[in-house]
């Protein structure tokens, strides 16, 4: 008699994710439970940052209200986009594109967002002409710091704008092709072969990425002193704070779900269960940063104060 046994593979575990209306029949008294609560989180971030788009337009100038709203949308947005993902597992793929184009676009506003709170592209110029700008930070040159700076010009405030605005443009354009693709069955997350689409296009976007954080931490590290009495370190770190879990922290799941580390539960294949436990993850911590980026962002939107006068000394001075 041979003593080998035969591994049983639920049929489950090799199909596509499940319908919504499955994972509604199947769902026992602890998934109810989650799922509601879940959903209730999403559904309250959304109301929040309602609320705060209404305070934002009747408090806030009128040339901060646009990239205020965009900022303080991620983190909703996103959770939002998690909930439709969770209840209706097949449209993943497509809520997390929507959620990573939305953030393309705020890592452009965050940029347009500290410019504006100086005064805007002119009161900037103004206010730094005498300065020059530390190009050796993250994500690109932090273990360069022999760069040299560079001059604050027009030019170097216009490369430093395409720089992150070039990722939304890009990243726009790249969903749509995968979207596409998609539909003719050569995109796939899970198709890790040479001739995949998405083994081309994700490093792509991953570097496009990369660029255009880099303007935006340029920038950051030559106004947070001035931009302190606003709370600037604080929102900068929740704009980090959504990046590294909306896309690192789903892109570790996805790896390990894809060699196998999640194990299958069906209905969920061991794809979609990591696919799953993101998005679940994802609207809990959205929603608190959805609270505490209301918090930053409530607040009296009052001019800053002019820099010092660094010829004070030379008033000072003893007459001969």
């Amino acid at each position: 008699m041979s003593n080998e046994s035969t591994v049983v593979i639920d049929p489950s575990c090799r199909e596509k994710p499940p319908l919504a209306i499955d994972i509604i029949l199947k769902l026992d008294i602890f998934s109810i439970i989650l799922y509601s609560v879940l959903t209730f989180m999403a559904a309250v971030s959304l109301l929040i940052y309602i609320e705060e788009c209404i305070y934002i337009y009747r408090k806030v100038p009128n040339h901060k209200k646009s990239v205020i709203i965009w900022v303080n949308g991620a983190a909703p947005v996103i959770g939002a986009m998690s909930c439709l993902g969770m209840w209706i597992p097949r449209a993943t793929m497509f809520t997390d594109m929507f959620s990573a184009c939305y953030f393309s676009i705020v890592v452009f506003k965050f940029l347009i967002l500290m410019l504006e709170e100086v005064g805007g592209d002119e009161a900037f110029l103004k206010r730094a002409g005498k300065h020059k700008l530390r190009i050796s930070t993250g994500p690109c040159c932090c273990c360069c710091p022999c760069l040299p700076y560079v001059a604050i010009t027009r030019r170097s405030l216009f490369l430093l704008k395409l720089g992150s605005f070039q990722f939304a443009l890009l990243k726009t354009l790249f969903t749509i092709i995968s979207i596409v693709l998609s539909t003719n069955g050569t995109f796939d997350l899970a198709d890790l072969n040479i001739t995949g689409a998405s083994i081309w296009i994700g490093p792509f976007v991953g570097i496009l990425t990369i660029i255009a954080l880099w303007p935006v931490a340029i920038m950051f590290m030559h106004l947070r002193t001035a931009l302190r009495t606003i709370k600037i370190i604080p929102k900068y770190a929740m704009y980090q704070l959504v990046l590294i879990l909306s896309q690192l922290q789903t892109a570790i799941i996805n790896i390990l779900a894809l060699n196998g580390a999640i194990p299958c539960t069906p209905p969920f294949s061991a794809t979609a269960r990591g696919y799953m436990i993101s998005q679940q993850l994802l609207i809990l911590e959205m929603f608190i940063i959805t609270l505490v980026t209301r918090l930053l962002y409530r607040r009296q939107y009052d001019p800053l104060p002019e820099e010092e006068n660094e010829e004070c000394e030379d008033k000072l001075a003893p007459m001969p």
